[in-house]
């Protein structure tokens, strides 16, 4: 699930030998970084998982090049899967599907097939491709750079395709539409999150990316 930065929480930040300064002085901005909701899926020795993206972006200028950005956290099963097979896919979901933020984001893959029931088809890369969401991009990773927390996966877009008119769905309208029971459940996980992160995301490794 995506942080929540549309709230200027009255946070704050200390940063390293610069004091501290008010979260909500940065909010409003930081609430504009994120991009419309993915769901990243992989595969990995027989076993297909989906989660939703921390955060996506296009990291290509090239038309005929293109390619994306992604931030998995390290406790997801999703980055144990990307970071072993080399590749993902982003699935954009469209303004309807509300209900697979709950289906991929609330629950871990650890104890699910969180892909059960869902259309698919293979891509080029390995990962399933969602038939049924707004579009999607096939990606095969080329570098990677560890965040401590999480880690910045670079990838080449091997295939894409758009599925459905209109806009995707973006995470400052779900919230909106979301059931309170799933708010609820979304915030409790999220402060576990940022307590995990806290204490992990200074110890980054400088250790060059290697494929496998």
């Amino acid at each position: 699930m995506v942080a929540d930065y549309s709230d200027a929480t009255l946070l704050r930040l200390e940063s390293k030998g610069k004091g501290t300064m008010e979260y909500s002085n940065i909010a409003p901005m930081m609430g504009r970084l994120w991009s419309p909701l993915a769901a990243v899926t992989s595969h990995w020795q027989g076993r297909d998982n989906v989660q939703m993206a921390v955060a996506i972006a296009a990291a290509s200028i090239v038309p005929d090049r293109p390619r994306v950005s992604v931030q998995l956290y390290k406790t997801n099963l999703s980055h144990e899967m990307v970071l072993s097979s080399g590749a993902f896919a982003l699935n954009f979901l469209r303004e309807d599907q509300l209900e697979l933020i709950g289906d991929f984001g609330l629950v871990s893959g650890r104890d699910r097939d969180k892909l059960d029931g869902v259309d698919k088809i293979t891509g080029a890369s390995g990962s399933p491709l969602l038939t049924e969401c707004y579009g999607y991009l096939d990606c095969r990773v080329i570098n990677a750079m560890d965040g401590g927390d999480m880690t910045c996966f670079l990838a080449d877009v091997l295939d894409g395709k758009t599925l459905a008119q209109g806009d995707p769905l973006w995470w400052r309208d779900a919230r909106r539409e979301l059931p309170r029971e799933w708010l609820e459940h979304w915030e409790a996980k999220q402060s576990s999150e940022i307590a995990t992160s806290r204490a992990t995301m200074d110890k980054i490794s400088h250790t060059p990316w290697q494929p496998k």
